[in-house]
């Protein structure tokens, strides 16, 4: 199953917040998403695309107040799974660019078990690192850029757009305090010109 809060706000670091479940029982103030017709793979690139930061910038479009009601989510500019079969670099899908990225930031505990299992893989869970869950997004943001057809000008928007207007003026301001600079931007165009040349994304010490 996919989660997500049902209580949000555009002016949040994140507006859309999706996360894998196992099969349990949940409150009525979480909002879930059955995928009941996708394999693993297409429910991997699923939840990354929920997460992306472009998605993210359509969503805090749509929502006015802080109710995410199944009707705004609906709206969202989804993928249709076709895409991700797409030839991102030569020789590899944008499924498989997605499915080691989200397998690593979701397998951090053993509840995650058979669906990692349904993926093919076979170790422990992953260790929980901040930077390099970090580097992993913004890698995941930078495909889902080039998945969007979106160009350099567009991604710079999204990422920051000009005064008066504001793309994630949260998360910029969290990680100017706690970074001295807005390093989710630098990181996905780093990652996103990577791809334009025809390169794998890799964040590893950028």
């Amino acid at each position: 199953m996919l989660a997500h809060k049902s209580v949000t706000s555009p002016t949040n670091e994140r507006t859309f917040i999706s996360a894998l479940l196992p099969f349990s029982a949940v409150a009525n103030s979480m909002a879930v998403i059955r995928a009941e017709r996708a394999d693993a793979r297409e429910l991997c690139c699923l939840e990354a695309n929920l997460n992306s930061l472009i998605l993210d910038f359509g969503a805090r479009q749509k929502v006015g107040g802080v109710n995410l009601n199944f009707f705004i989510v609906q709206q969202f500019p989804v993928l249709p799974p076709k895409v991700f079969r797409e030839s991102a670099l030569p020789g590899l899908s944008y499924a498989e660019l997605i499915m080691p990225r989200v397998l690593e930031l979701t397998f951090t505990a053993w509840d995650l078990e058979p669906f990692v299992r349904d993926l093919s893989y076979d170790g422990d869970p992953f260790p929980w690192d901040e930077e390099r869950r970090h580097r992993l997004k913004c890698e995941l943001d930078a495909v889902f850029t080039h998945l969007y057809h979106l160009d350099r000008p567009d991604l710079e928007w999204i990422l920051d757009a000009p005064y008066p207007s504001a793309s994630f003026p949260g998360l910029k301001r969290n990680e100017l305090k706690q970074f001295g600079e807005y390093r989710t931007q630098r990181y996905v165009l780093h990652a996103y010109d990577q791809m334009a040349r025809g390169q794998m994304p890799n964040l590893e010490g950028v």
